[in-house]
């Protein structure tokens, strides 16, 4: 129901633009998120954003560089990703829970994509 996309490899400072297409029922009145997780490493929080798109969270890691934004009309959510790092380098999920504000724990949320990759190269 969930779909990523736009993940692949890219050099230190570039940017890459993550998109996560609903299918099979709406999710304009779900908060969403993205997360990601590095290999050995536990899944972390790296954006949400609530159901109308009028407030968004980020971590701190992220915060300045990455934007999350969301097309209700398309059902769509995005991850504009700039000023790439090597430790940004992860699988990238989106998700889904059923409120009007999101949360920066994984196990909140009760929709997942499958994930897409992301490599930065230093």
């Amino acid at each position: 129901q969930l779909q990523a996309s736009g993940g692949g490899k890219v050099q230190a400072g570039g940017s890459l633009r993550l998109s996560c297409a609903a299918s099979g029922r709406t999710f304009i009145t779900y908060a969403m998120g993205w997360f990601r997780q590095a290999p050995g490493k536990e899944r972390e929080f790296v954006a949400t954003i609530t159901w109308s798109g009028g407030s968004t969270w980020y971590a701190d890691s992220v915060k300045g560089r990455f934007t999350i934004s969301r097309d209700n009309s398309k059902n769509t959510l995005y991850l504009q990703m700039n000023s790439l790092k090597p430790e940004d380098t992860a699988i990238y999920y989106c998700a889904a829970r059923n409120t009007i504000v999101g949360d920066t724990t994984p196990n909140q949320f009760t929709h997942w994509g499958q994930g897409t990759l992301v490599t930065v190269s230093s």
